[in-house]
Order: C-alpha cells, then structure tokens, then sequence
C-alpha cells in the first residue's frame, strides 16, 4: 500500500463520518481516528510489521496470484481496447448505473459522454458518490454489472475519446 492509497483512504472516512476505521494487512497496520465533533482532524497510525517473518510472505503469494490471471484472460483483448481510455472506481463499494431504482440509466454503450458527465453512482457507507468523467468520447464498453461490489481503481467503463 503506497502513500497515495493511504491518502486516499484518510480522504474517505473523513467523509463518510466513521469515528474508527482498523485495517489490517500482511505488513501494515493502520488505524484511522477521526473527531466526534467533526472539528478534529484525523489521527492516522501506520505501524510496519517486520519482513523477517517467512510465514507471513505465505499468504500474500496466493492474493497476489489471481490479480495477474485475470490480466492474462484479457490479453487478447488488451490489443484492441489500448485505443480506449478506462475509467475506474475511486472507491470501495456498490456500482449504480441509475441514481434511483425507477430512473434511466447514466450511460448506455454508444453515448457520447463529456467531460464531468455523471456515468455511474457507488454507494459506499450509505453514502452515495457521483462518478464523473474526467475525458470526453464513447462509451465503448461498460464493464461492471448494475449492483455490482467494485473495488479501489477497479476498471468500470471504456471510452473511445476519438
């Protein structure tokens, strides 16, 4: 987990209004505290666990493992979809492709969409957050199912930008 990330998720309980949030991997440990009052600002503890433990480098090759096959079952289509521009998940949480149940859909294969165009919803913590283009084209591909879970940086859509 690299400093970004870590930024990244201070960012996200700060907003979501959690008092606490405890994450735990293979070699770090993080504790994000935030204020009951709102005023405070989030307290973060990154504690490093020594590499020297043979055992705990089991389990992170068989996490690490799948990542790199699903990569590989796309390899043919890598080839055409590098002309496309993809968009992915800012966040942790459930991808909407409607703002409400009896609405239309954001975005259908073939739309033009431009920049700050709202594409999809992910509700994370009861929070619903509004994901924006950040480039102007196609929608060529739409790659996660409505309801779906997705993941941090998990890729959601294809543009053509041409």
């Amino acid at each position: 987990m690299d400093i970004k990330e870590i930024q990244n998720l201070i960012k996200f309980v700060a907003k979501s209004g959690a008092s606490e949030v405890k994450l735990e991997m293979d070699d770090v440990k993080i504790t994000i505290r935030t204020g009951t009052d709102g005023k405070s600002e989030p307290t973060t503890y990154v504690q490093q666990i020594p590499m020297g433990q043979p055992v705990a480098q089991a389990p992170a090759a068989p996490v690490a493992a799948p990542a790199p096959a699903a990569p590989a079952t796309e390899t043919p289509e890598a080839s055409d979809d590098s002309k496309y521009i993809t968009i992915k998940s800012p966040i942790i949480g459930t991808f909407y492709r409607k703002p409400s149940p009896d609405k239309p859909v954001f975005v259908e294969v073939g739309s033009s969409i431009g920049e700050g165009d709202v594409l999809c919803v992910i509700e994370a913590m009861k929070l619903f957050n509004e994901i924006e283009s950040e480039v102007s084209g196609k929608i060529v591909k739409i790659l996660v199912d409505d309801a779906s879970p997705v993941e941090f940086d998990q890729p959601l859509f294809l543009v053509d930008p041409s």
